[in-house]
């Protein structure tokens, strides 16, 4: 996606790092009991600028220009560049968390995947929060907009999710200079029952929960 190459240094006015801060909130208390948080597909780093303060994290993104965004905003925190599919650091934390960047693995082999990679890097009774955007049972398609402006710059985007495609506009406006573009991508669409499925797979004992706005989230403990 353009949003992640090309266009990442405007990422922080599309959705800006104090729009997370509510949400990290729950993210943190569901994983209060860990101190190192490994964070998969973390992107230009907006939720761990806030999860940062209670918990010692190690950020990975497949986005080289994501992680620079992130570097500037989190310079405490480590930054790998890996995918979630296939990353394996050679070490274990206490938490690991995917974010809505789960969102982009469309099939369930790729999910999987993912899955396991958040396995492979938990201690024995570590916890796995995977909190995607939608689950087949509540999905409705929609349309959302957002943007904010600092200084001379500023970001406008209008998205819509629709049958596991979401198309998104962007306009940014650099003092005078005004530019637009599109991005589209398939994203995937999984039933609570699969999500459970998967995780007990895994090795997870899996719990459905509650997160923002009552969207679903998954929790997966390792069994020790």
């Amino acid at each position: 996606m353009k949003l992640y190459s090309e266009f990442a240094d405007w990422f922080a006015l599309l959705t800006p790092p104090s729009e997370y801060r509510r949400e990290a909130a729950v993210y943190a208390r569901l994983l209060r009991s860990a101190k190192t948080l490994l964070e998969l597909g973390s992107g230009g780093g907006h939720n761990a600028s806030h999860l940062k303060r209670r918990f010692r994290m190690t950020l990975v993104d497949l986005s080289p220009a994501m992680l620079r965004a992130s570097r500037r905003l989190n310079p405490g925190c480590e930054h790998r560049r890996g995918d979630m599919r296939t990353l394996r650091l050679g070490r274990t934390f206490d938490a690991v968390f995917i974010h809505d960047a789960i969102m982009h693995l469309a099939t369930e082999r790729d999910l999987r995947r993912a899955v396991a990679t958040a396995f492979a890097h938990l201690r024995d009774g570590g916890v796995a929060l995977f909190a995607p955007d939608y689950v087949r049972d509540t999905f409705r398609p929609g349309v959302e907009s957002g943007g904010s402006r600092k200084g001379g710059r500023e970001v406008r985007w209008l998205g819509w999710d629709v049958a596991g495609v979401a198309t998104l506009a962007y306009v940014m406006r650099d003092g005078t200079k005004v530019r637009g573009a599109i991005d589209r991508f398939r994203f995937g669409l999984f039933s609570r029952a699969t999500w459970m499925r998967v995780l007990r797979d895994a090795g997870f004992r899996p719990k459905r929960v509650r997160a923002v706005d009552g969207r679903d989230a998954f929790i997966g403990v390792r069994k020790g």
